[in-house]
């Protein structure tokens, strides 16, 4: 029950700091615009300088050769949360909202939200596990993603796939960490000696930038949660919907196949297993709204979706992480 008070503690504090953003918002320090400005900045700059630092201080080839199942699974359980989102979807009256409603309820907030509650209670190996899931949910999001909210998939989908920065950034700290000797005592005092001086400051550099990535981030989530309504008598009941699949049926779903998997003989330790319990636990991801408005989905359900599950996450992820410790998976 230790780590479920850790998460608890871990959800009170990202609460806190989504609060300082939404108020933010209210006040005029964090518009539209500055939002957009800022969520691009955490994109394309600060999580790929997280994402190269943590693949350069924790991967290896025993630590890569445990985890070769993380982004394969990042892939399968989206797959699987779309493919009941679409099977779910059937249930509305309004045919218009079920692409929308099948992609929502397919996509967790599988980075952001996490990284801290993963990094407080298992350190490097916890968010090593988030970043390489990350992998195979990006490749979900460019492919199955799309074509769940819009009916198909075009060739510039997989290279906006191939040119993000967060998956170039994993390649390229995985492929210097095993290619390069010493590269993963870069910045620290082992490294401090002759060319590993100098990528040594390069890396605390990134490093430092790295280190923006979860505040930022949160403060952006909640500025954003500040423009969004749920109460829209059209959406009601694709909202309550998405909210049971999202953060109910679907990781009391992923969370027993994985436990069989592990029972089979699937490699996955223990903190890999818990940090991916954590993941398929959280709510809508922030980035739906922006989704659904840029491939003619439903954008004021994406964001009612994004809005109501957020908040009941606060309550749902540290429940349910209990009650999955206390079965011992």
């Amino acid at each position: 029950m230790a780590d479920a008070w850790v998460v608890l503690n871990k959800i009170a504090v990202m609460f806190l700091v989504l609060l300082a953003g939404w108020l933010l918002c209210r006040r005029g320090l964090l518009a539209a615009p500055f939002q957009t400005a800022l969520g691009r900045l955490v994109v394309d700059g600060t999580f790929p300088a997280l994402v190269f630092t943590q693949m350069l201080a924790t991967v290896s080839r025993d630590s890569l050769q445990a985890s070769l199942w993380i982004p394969m699974l990042g892939l399968l359980t989206m797959a699987l949360a779309g493919g009941l989102g679409l099977l779910a979807s059937r249930g509305l009256r309004n045919a218009a909202q079920r692409p929308t409603f099948a992609f929502v309820a397919a996509m967790p907030n599988w980075v952001y939200l996490p990284l801290p509650i993963a990094q407080g209670l298992f350190g490097a190996e916890g968010v090593r596990t988030i970043l390489l899931f990350n992998l195979g949910a990006q490749m979900f999001l460019w492919t199955g993603g799309v074509a769940l909210i819009r009916g198909k998939l075009a060739r510039e989908d997989l290279r906006q796939l191939a040119m993000n920065p967060g998956l170039l950034a994993t390649i390229a700290g995985i492929a210097v960490a095993l290619l390069v000797p010493g590269a993963t005592a870069w910045g620290t005092a082992a490294g401090d000696h002759g060319a590993g001086w100098a990528a040594g400051i390069v890396v605390q550099a990134l490093t430092l930038v790295g280190s923006l990535t979860i505040p930022l981030s949160l403060l952006v989530t909640g500025a954003q949660l500040a423009g969004l309504t749920w109460d829209d008598p059209g959406h009601r009941g694709a909202v309550t919907g998405v909210v049971l699949l999202r953060l109910l049926v679907m990781p009391a779903v992923t969370v027993l196949l994985l436990h069989l998997a592990v029972l089979a003989g699937l490699p996955l330790t223990d903190i890999a297993r818990h940090t991916i319990h954590l993941i398929v636990a959280m709510p809508v991801a922030i980035s739906c709204g922006m989704f659904a408005e840029r491939f003619g989905g439903d954008a004021r359900l994406s964001a009612a979706t994004v809005l109501a599950s957020t908040l009941l996450s606060l309550l749902t992820v540290p429940a349910l992480y209990a009650a999955i410790r206390a079965l011992g998976w």
